[in-house]
Formats: structure tokens, C-alpha cells, sequence
């Protein structure tokens, strides 16, 4: 699998990077895991936006999944008349929330462009990747995936605070991209983001060969986010930057 990062901001697009957006390709196959505000204009350095097969949204917070307003309008009035529907996978009542952040009615909403399918716990296809959802500890209805193809891993929190269902979701992951929005010395809102070294944590007791943290929030200073990761995981870390690329395999873990 190859990943690129199109966007890691947290909240809100940062000077550098739009918000969460994350392109996974396997076998030709291209998958968006969310598509935050921001995420669409940097896309277009990357890919065709017309060859995107399947979008994923962990949750429907506007940081994770405005941009899907934008791209619906690309898809729709493009040249040459509506491009054929791909499949939005995203939590239950996806199909309507994301017409009424458009102003749309919610029959037909976006549903003549994307065929949208509702999360649950478990096992399901994407492409030719095999998918494990698992619901993760945010304050609205939220995923966290691992994706897996020809013996290699990726696991993406979305947006959590701490929770175990997260370490089984990484377990002994190639590459653990995890959001680490908070710091350790600031007062902050349990059980809605990680800290550094909480994100640092969870990939320790996942046994992840590789960090990558993301989901950082503009106002944060982000060699702090990295140090304090590094206090709890012994591992390779990065930091999430925009236009970064990996190969996700046993054989090449280094960003390209």
C-alpha cells in the first residue's frame, strides 16, 4: 500500500496543511480516508480527483468531512455530465448530514453521486484491501480502521481520546497513523483527542513498527507533540506534513 498525506490539520486547515485527508493506494485502487475542509485544492497536486474509487469518513466532524461538499459539486456538473457514483463509507446517517451541511433535501441529498454505506464494528471489503472498523472514544459517532493488503498494515485512529479498541485496531500495524491534538502541560477535554505521548502510548501496546502523528491543531508547537511522543514509544515517529508519501510494507517503512 502506498499512502499520501494530503492533509493532517486538526480543527481546521493550517497554514501548511489542509485538514485530515489521507489517499491509501493498492492495486490501482485509490481510497480517500476522510476529506476534511481544505483537503480537495491539495488533492488535485496528487491525483486525477476523477479516479478516486471510494471515500472513508471516520466521523462527520467538519475537519474530517466538509470537503465532500466540494467534490460532490465536482462530480456532479463536471464536462461531459455526472461521473458514474463511488461508494462513501461513513457512520450511520451519513447520507443526510452531509446534504444538509449543502443545504440539500435529504431525498435525493448526494445520493445520485455517491453511494453512501453506513459503518458498523467488523470486517468489510474496500477495493482489495481488508477492512476492520472499530469505534473509537470521541464525542459523536466515530471510526477508527486498519487496512490491510498482501501482507502488509495501516491503522488510522480518526479523531479519539484513549481507548483500548484503538491498540487492537494498530496491533503489530507497518504504520500507525494516530492523531495526537493535545499536550500533556495544558488542561483539556477528556475523552474527545490524545496528547503526544498518549498517541506515543497506544503504539507501544500495539507493538506498531512506525508512528505517524497527525490531526495537529495550528496553535500547537509541534516538536513538543513529537518529544512527547517520543517519551512513550521507542519506535520510528514522524510528523504528519502534507505532500508526505510511504510505502507501507515490511520492506519499506521510510517516507518517499
Amino acid at each position: 500500500m502506498r499512502l499520501t498525506i494530503i492533509g493532517s490539520s486538526g480543527s481546521f486547515p493550517g497554514p501548511a496543511s489542509p485538514a485530515s485527508c489521507y489517499l491509501v493506494e493498492a492495486e490501482g485502487f485509490r481510497l480517500l480516508l476522510d476529506m476534511g475542509n481544505g483537503a480537495l485544492g491539495v488533492l488535485q497536486r496528487h491525483v486525477d480527483i476523477y479516479r478516486i474509487d471510494a471515500v472513508y469518513l471516520s466521523h462527520l466532524h467538519a475537519d474530517h468531512c466538509f470537503d465532500l461538499c466540494s467534490y460532490w459539486v465536482a462530480r456532479t456538473y463536471p464536462h461531459g455530465g455526472p461521473k458514474p457514483p463511488i461508494p462513501v463509507y461513513g457512520p450511520p446517517g451519513v447520507a443526510d448530514r452531509m446534504a444538509e451541511a449543502y443545504g440539500l433535501e435529504p431525498d435525493p441529498g448526494m445520493r445520485e453521486t455517491f453511494d453512501f454505506r453506513e459503518l458498523a464494528p467488523g470486517e468489510i471489503s474496500i477495493g482489495p484491501m481488508t477492512a476492520r472498523l472499530g469505534r473509537v472514544n470521541h464525542p459523536v459517532d466515530a471510526f477508527g480502521i486498519r487496512l490491510e493488503h498482501g501482507g502488509t498494515s495501516l491503522a488510522y485512529s480518526g479523531d479519539t481520546g484513549a481507548c483500548d479498541e484503538l491498540v487492537e485496531l494498530a496491533a503489530g500495524t507497518d504504520l500507525f497513523l494516530c492523531e495526537a491534538s493535545f499536550h500533556d502541560h495544558r488542561e483539556h477535554p477528556k475523552d474527545m483527542h490524545l496528547t503526544g505521548s498518549e498517541a506515543g502510548e497506544h503504539a507501544r501496546r500495539a507493538a506498531a513498527r512506525r508512528l505517524v502523528l497527525t490531526h495537529l491543531v495550528p496553535w500547537n508547537d509541534d516538536d513538543c507533540t513529537l518529544a512527547e511522543a517520543r517519551s512513550t514509544f521507542g519506535g520510528p515517529i514522524d510528523v504528519a506534513r502534507s505532500g508526505a508519501v510511504y510505502e507501507v510494507g515490511r520492506a519499506a517503512l521510510n517516507p518517499v
